[in-house]
């Protein structure tokens, strides 16, 4: 019997992502290590949870658990188009990996990201101007989305007027990935791996401002990206440059509502700031689980033998409230010292958008409880819908008054 089924669990139901802690404490006390039915990956209904910290850290740094699904005896059907899309360092093992990460680097530098903070400023101002008179907003629609995705489409050098036909490009690349949804998703990822072609074309003959021309010019020991390689690494960074954030913004500002004396804290003692959003990423877990994994071969972890060639899950949103590691895992405290959360992953996978992850996360939830005092929910808290995207863990709209 898997975990879902004992414990009547959809775990993709926006029930379930409204709050899945329970579910993880029991897993972590009874199962730690447990097969589940997911529709995650076309043609792979299986998948192993892994819920416990310090298991979660095995996977995440353990060569055993591969990121290439070749791994995998079943693989996913995806259109000719889009079969270079899978070419992403995200998805990929050494050397390739290492190669890949090494070339982005040299384009995405932490010099970059620190300068963006006046301009990060300046999009979290004009979008609270835009909605302060009106007294109300959805915090999704109108802050935590916006925000993160101008900024990326602004660091990639795309167009500021194909910003909202990005996010809807965005939206279909991580639907559920059933065969039903990726034949849904082909014509907006056509348009999405069109429109980016012709993009480099245009930036190989003009160069411009912006990371993807940095990423057509890069060159390290002879070696640079190749079309497919750039097609994979701009809809990864476009994708992850955003989503996740979104979801920390909104989610973070949701927890601060439901946690009024650690609003109060933080409104008193802005310096908080970064410790804050350490915590809100711990408490609130952008990210779900890990990206998958495959096992190269039979793997025992927490007294349970994975079989080679299965999807693996690290679930940091569980490793995040585990009570071995984290003192009452379960309270939101802004001041949390040793805050060695996972919401960032670990190992050489660690997330190579963190530095503007936390800058934007920063700047976002230190400017909303500054400018609007009296924000507070518009709507019950158990009427809030969560997206049923695999992997992340988001809210679909937060209606407030202020």
């Amino acid at each position: 019997m898997t975990a879902a089924a004992k414990f009547a669990v959809n775990l993709l139901s926006r029930e379930f992502k409204a709050d899945p802690f329970p579910f993880y404490a029991r897993l972590r006390a009874e199962q730690p290590v447990c097969c589940v039915n997911i529709p995650l990956v076309p043609g792979i209904r299986d998948a192993w949870l892994v819920t416990r910290y310090d298991d979660v850290v095995t996977v995440l740094k353990d060569p055993r658990f591969a990121k290439s699904r070749a791994i995998s005896a079943k693989q996913p059907w995806l259109p000719a188009f889009a079969k270079p899309l899978e070419r992403n360092m995200l998805d990929l093992d050494e050397p390739d990996h290492a190669r890949l990460r090494n070339l982005v680097h040299k384009a995405f530098t932490p010099n970059m990201v620190q300068q963006l903070e006046t301009r990060i400023q300046c999009i979290a101002d004009e979008l609270l101007d835009a909605v302060e008179p009106k007294g109300a907003m959805d915090v999704v629609r109108n802050y935590a989305l916006p925000l993160p995705l101008t900024v990326i489409v602004e660091l990639l050098g795309i167009p500021g007027e194909d910003r909202d036909k990005f996010h809807r490009w965005s939206k279909a690349a991580i639907a559920p990935s059933s065969l039903f949804h990726i034949v849904r998703a082909i014509p907006s990822i056509w348009a999405f791996v069109r429109y980016l072609r012709e993009l480099f074309r245009e930036l190989r003959l003009a160069p411009r401002e912006g990371l993807l021309s940095a990423l057509v010019e890069v060159e390290e020991a002879g070696d640079r990206l190749s079309e497919d390689e750039l097609l994979a690494m701009a809809v990864l960074l476009l994708v992850a440059g955003h989503e996740t954030t979104v979801n920390l913004i909104a989610s973070g500002t949701l927890a601060l509502l439901e946690h009024p004396n650690q609003m109060d804290l933080l409104r008193t003692d802005p310096s908080l700031i970064g410790s804050a959003v350490e915590e809100l990423l711990r408490f609130t877990n952008p990210l779900e689980t890990a990206t998958t994994r495959f096992t190269r071969e039979d793997v025992t972890i927490g007294g349970t033998t994975i079989p080679r060639g299965a999807l693996v899950l690290a679930v940091l949103a569980s490793a995040n409230r585990d009570e071995k590691q984290f003192p009452d895992p379960d309270t939101l405290d802004l001041t949390r010292e040793n805050n060695r959360h996972l919401a960032f992953g670990q190992g050489v996978h660690f997330c190579l958008g963190a530095p503007l992850a936390r800058l934007e996360g920063q700047i976002a939830i230190s400017t909303i409880v500054r400018r609007l005092p009296k924000l507070r929910l518009a709507v019950p808290v158990s009427s809030l819908r969560w997206r049923t995207t695999p992997v992340l863990r988001g809210l679909e709209s937060l209606p407030v008054r202020f």
